[in-house]
């Protein structure tokens, strides 16, 4: 009869390890990297931004304050979103006017 074999307890957790490294850099990684983008938007927004809310509302900044930012959506039109619900600044090219 051949002796039984007993299995290191440390090379039982290799596997696990090696999938928690690859859930770090497929989906940890990444959302960091994108919470620091969306934080420096943020940090950034400044007047006659073209920006576009979460909501899908798309305006001019025309003041900011310190969380929230009043947004020109039409001629007379204007209204305070939370900074946070800005979704994107439209990139506009000012060579084109």
């Amino acid at each position: 009869m051949p002796p039984e074999q007993t299995v290191n307890p440390l090379m039982q957790f290799v596997p696990l390890i090696f999938i928690f490294f690859i859930f770090y850099f497929i989906v940890i990684k990444p959302q960091k990297g994108k919470q620091e983008a969306f934080k420096k938007m943020i940090a950034d927004l400044k007047k006659n931004d073209e920006v576009v809310t979460t909501g899908g509302i798309h305006g001019t900044i025309i003041n900011v304050k310190d969380k929230t930012v009043i947004v020109r959506i039409d001629d007379n039109v204007k209204i305070e979103v939370d900074k946070e619900a800005i979704a994107s600044i439209n990139k506009v090219n000012k060579s084109q006017d």
